[in-house]
């Protein structure tokens, strides 16, 4: 494993080892693997003495987790300090914060946010910050990420760290929802140095803009959830996990980041009259069991829509638990409740699992082997921050079916993908996808547009570079100034 953890107390230090950077020269190309080099020695140079430290509220289990986990392995790389933290939390103050995620989205939740909310949200931080306050210096930067870590931002001012609060999730439409939420986080906010987003049109109108930077998420090439896989593995992989039917003799081997060779031991969940063949055309959403996914509305679209019509399966696959998603198991039970009260004939060919996550990449090979594998790959969400996961499929060459919501416009462009502007018109997306699955050779072109849109705008190498850009000029004032 190239990933540990430990915990001390409340916050639970995430041990990640370097990534070869190097790796990227031959997919950015040369000129822009130069960039970056230069920019990280200027970077070291300016750095020296202090530590960047990362704090989210989990590390596996979603599209923020992953990117760190490449991030903070090739910053190690560059020879540059970086810490990874993840807070300790109970379900009550997740319960807050998923809350707080829907209303960031534009969608009214079940919860008031009132002065016991907020007294119990602070209490909670207040536990971790006073761990993490015996482990920075002044000086460091923290970079503490979404609405789970806003309110560490006062302690770690105050204690004269350089504070960068970063928000993967949004809407581009204000409304009464995300005013609650952002005015919920507004106070804590307010200490933090500089802000990032993944969009412009993400960021509340207050905060100032001179200290606020859009930066776009990224994907790595060479992590298990990327790494290129052979036909016969992916059918391998599949098979061991019980994803489909594919009896092989191949091993279902795979690359761990570490560079030792990893085999699919683990087993999904998956609720199905039968599993897919391995020669079907299989859509498939991965995402996490959130409403704000969709992944009910896809099994609606595919069964009214696509089913009568042209052949081919659906599996929506989600992580079997995450900790910091409390409503995972529900939404889930909803779909499985959803799928039971279909007619047989469209409920045999659709199939619902959950991945296990206990190990980092061997959930990350299953959903790669899981997007290789599919014919067309869907993203019908009602709303996203920035929906890393239809970057990853477009790496892979597949053609991706998607809402027009939150980042995903941004990085499908004209031929690299297929958009329907209302997420809620399922008769619109199933006629898509109807298309889609009827059209091979739309598929390969689509796929192939998909692939080379990726490499040129979303691989790490970018990512780093707006980052160092940002923390640079944090170096120039004082913490708060």
């Amino acid at each position: 494993m190239t990933t540990t953890i430990s915990a001390t107390g409340r916050l639970t230090t995430v041990h990640t080892a370097a990534r070869p950077v190097a790796a990227l020269a031959g997919v950015v190309g040369e000129q822009r693997y130069a960039g970056l080099r230069a920019a990280a020695e200027d970077f070291r140079v300016r750095f020296a003495g202090r530590t960047i430290w990362t704090v989210s509220s989990t590390c596996t289990g979603g599209g923020v987790a992953e990117m760190l986990q490449a991030l903070v392995g090739y910053v190690r790389d560059l020879d540059v300090d970086i810490r990874w933290l993840v807070i300790g939390a109970n379900p009550s103050f997740f319960a807050v914060t998923k809350h707080l995620h829907h209303l960031l989205h534009g969608f009214p939740g079940r919860m008031t946010l009132g002065p016991q909310t907020a007294a119990h949200y602070e209490d909670v931080l207040a536990a971790n910050a006073q761990e993490l306050l015996a482990l920075v210096h002044p000086g460091d930067i923290v970079l503490l990420h979404d609405p789970q870590t806003a309110g560490l931002a006062p302690w770690l001012t105050h204690a004269g760290v350089h504070v960068v609060w970063r928000s993967h999730i949004g809407t581009d439409l204000q409304n009464d929802a995300t005013r609650d939420g952002w005015a919920f986080l507004r106070p804590y906010l307010q200490h933090a140095d500089a802000y990032v987003f993944s969009r412009r049109a993400f960021v509340p109108a207050w905060l100032p803009a001179e200290r606020t930077r859009i930066i776009t998420p990224s994907i790595d090439p060479f992590a298990p959830k990327n790494q290129d896989l052979a036909p016969d593995t992916v059918r391998a992989v599949l098979d061991a996990a019980g994803l489909i039917e594919a009896p092989t003799r191949a091993a279902p081997a795979y690359l761990r980041r570490d560079g030792s060779t990893g085999t699919v031991e683990c087993h999904a969940t998956v609720v199905a009259d039968s599993l897919p063949g391995p020669d079907e055309p299989l859509v498939v959403q991965v995402s996490r069991w959130d409403p704000l996914k969709d992944m009910a509305g896809v099994m609606r679209a595919f069964a009214e829509y696509v089913a009568p019509h042209v052949p081919g399966r659906l599996m929506l696959a989600g992580p079997a638990l995450v900790a910091d998603d409390p409503e995972g198991a529900l939404v889930r039970a909803a779909c499985v409740q959803r799928w039971r009260g279909l007619p047989p004939p469209v409920r045999g060919r659709i199939a619902l699992a959950s991945l296990p996550v206990d190990d980092v990449d061997e959930n990350a090979v299953l959903v790669n082997a899981l997007q290789r594998h599919a014919a067309v790959v869907t993203q019908k969400s009602l709303a996203e921050g920035f929906g890393l996961t239809v970057a990853e499929a477009m790496w892979k060459g597949r053609p991706v079916l998607a809402s027009t919501v939150g980042g995903i416009p941004d990085q499908i462009t004209e031929g690299a993908g297929v958009l329907v502007p209302d997420a809620t018109d399922l008769a619109s997306f199933g006629a898509a996808l109807r298309g889609l699955l009827a059209d091979a050779s739309a598929r390969q072109r689509i796929g192939a547009a998909a692939h080379e849109r990726v490499r040129a705008a979303f691989v790490g190498d970018k990512h780093l570079l707006r980052y160092a850009e940002l923390l640079t000029a944090l170096l120039s004032r004082p913490p708060g100034g």
